[in-house]
């Protein structure tokens, strides 16, 4: 059977005209024969594609041909054509150069509708593609995908998606405000006359490493938070601490896209990093800080791995510090700092009256002293867990955990040989926290005027 499609343009002067875009000559004895191959939509798609930017360029082109002011047709220059890459293909457009109208400012002789028009040459849809997969997987593969599925390009290259990414992670970070030592802007009184707020909020933030390119450095550091609002969809945040000069404003903006106000009850979750801590500190009136319990319990297991070697040799002082290991858990679960830190003290005298060769007490020793600094540097952070757990309140950072997996590990680590510059981290941070979290498609429509309309609105219409 022979299949002919045709697409039907209406001009701005209310002209109509008809091409044919395509003729297929289809079977139907198969069943791959059945349908558009993907190779037949390319084609159609781009044919599609020439046809609409070509008219919607020629109409942009028709309307500035005559001064906006005075309506005297402008003289052209010259013509040339761009090439303007789109989701359905590249697509040549015929380019004027006008000579600017003598009653308008002269500062400029000529100027070309379709540079302003069309300043990138590049669809901010084809940007926006290219951003979100290769924020969730090499450049490479999201090279290999996007040819796969549309008629782009075959000399697109993984380079290309690379820097378009950069641009858009440039981009975003030119749109943050500038970093303030605090973020509270009310007083009590005002804080009261606010409305009531949405439920809590919860902070979680926590560090995970990313190969380093430098070569006196394999690793460097990178930070991971998620913020969970009861009535509003979560959103990730992510940064590179050592290069990063706005970590704060960054966190304030996360709030802030989740619908935050000062009176409202945030709940920052940490690790105990002075950096981290640091970053979510003078963030919120309403705001508790609190000291993940597996942070602790994680301190506590290592100890217990290091006592069961203890047993080998010295059974009945394992036994003891085991003993010990147990009520310190005990104690901090409750909240009962004053008791904790007394046995904690306890554990580090008698590890030091221990004599053993078990090879690995020194580390065992260093553990209890590390710990014992831990938990008093964090004192004022550590509240009755047991409590909290009761009354269903959260006691763990579990899932910054899972985020700094989702955020980090799977693009920047996990089967990945991709070694990294601290900025190319962090610009891609932006943009995969954005992808992840839902919001990059939104930030898009901000920059994009029309990217915002529906299918449905536009096929209706």
């Amino acid at each position: 059977m022979d299949v002919e499609i045709k697409v039907t343009i209406t001009a701005p002067d209310g002209t109509t005209h008809t091409d044919t875009i395509g003729k297929l000559t289809k079977g139907f004895e198969t069943i791959g024969e059945i349908g558009l191959s993907i190779d037949e939509s390319k084609t159609l798609l781009l044919n599609i594609q020439q046809k609409i930017v070509g008219a919607q360029c020629a109409a942009s082109c028709a309307e500035r041909a005559s001064c906006q002011c005075c309506g005297l047709k402008l003289r052209c220059k010259a013509r040339r054509q761009i090439r303007y890459r789109t989701v359905f293909g590249d697509v040549g457009v015929n380019s004027p150069r006008f000579y600017q109208c003598f009653c308008q400012d002269m500062s400029a002789r000529t100027f070309s509708p379709l540079t302003e028009l069309l300043p990138d040459h590049v669809a901010p849809e084809l940007l926006w593609l290219e951003t979100k997969w290769a924020s969730l997987m090499s450049f490479g593969v999201t090279t290999d995908l996007l040819k796969d599925v549309l008629p782009i390009n075959r000399k697109l290259s993984s380079d290309s998606i690379r820097r378009h990414l950069g641009r858009i992670a440039t981009r975003m970070e030119t749109d943050l405000a500038d970093e303030r030592f605090s973020f509270i802007s009310t007083n009590a009184h005002q804080r009261a006359q606010l409305s009531n707020p949405e439920g809590p909020i919860t902070v979680g933030i926590d560090g995970g490493y990313v190969r380093s390119r430098d070569v006196d450095q394999s690793h460097f550091e990178v930070t991971v938070g998620k913020s969970i609002s009861t009535d509003r969809p979560s959103r990730y945040l992510g940064l590179v601490q050592s290069h990063d000069d706005k970590p704060k404003r960054r966190l304030h903006e996360v709030l802030k896209d989740q619908g935050w106000q000062e009176n409202q009850m945030v709940t920052f979750m940490t690790d105990g990093g002075d950096t981290v801590i640091k970053m979510a500190r003078h963030m919120a009136p309403a705001s508790e800080h609190i000291l993940d319990w597996f942070h602790i319990t994680m301190r506590i297991t290592v100890m217990q791995q290091y006592v069961k070697g203890l047993a080998h040799s010295n059974p009945e002082e394992a036994e003891a510090i085991s003993r010990l290991l147990r009520q310190i858990k005990g104690f901090l679960w409750h909240g009962n700092l004053h008791d904790g830190r007394t046995i904690i003290g306890d554990l580090v005298i008698d590890l030091d009256e221990i004599e053993t060769d078990y090879p690995s007490f020194k580390a065992l020793r260093k553990s209890a002293a590390e710990f014992e600094t831990y938990i008093a540097n964090n004192a004022n952070m550590i509240p009755n867990y047991a409590e909290r757990r009761r009354y269903g309140e959260r006691v763990s950072t579990g899932f910054v955990e899972s985020t700094v997996n989702t955020v980090v590990g799977k693009r920047f680590n996990k089967r990945q040989q991709m070694r990294w510059s601290r900025r190319g981290a962090h610009l891609m941070l932006q943009t995969r926290t954005r992808t992840l979290d839902g919001t990059l498609r939104a930030k898009f429509e901000h920059w994009y005027s029309g990217m915002e309309s529906s299918t449905e609105n536009r096929m209706a219409a």
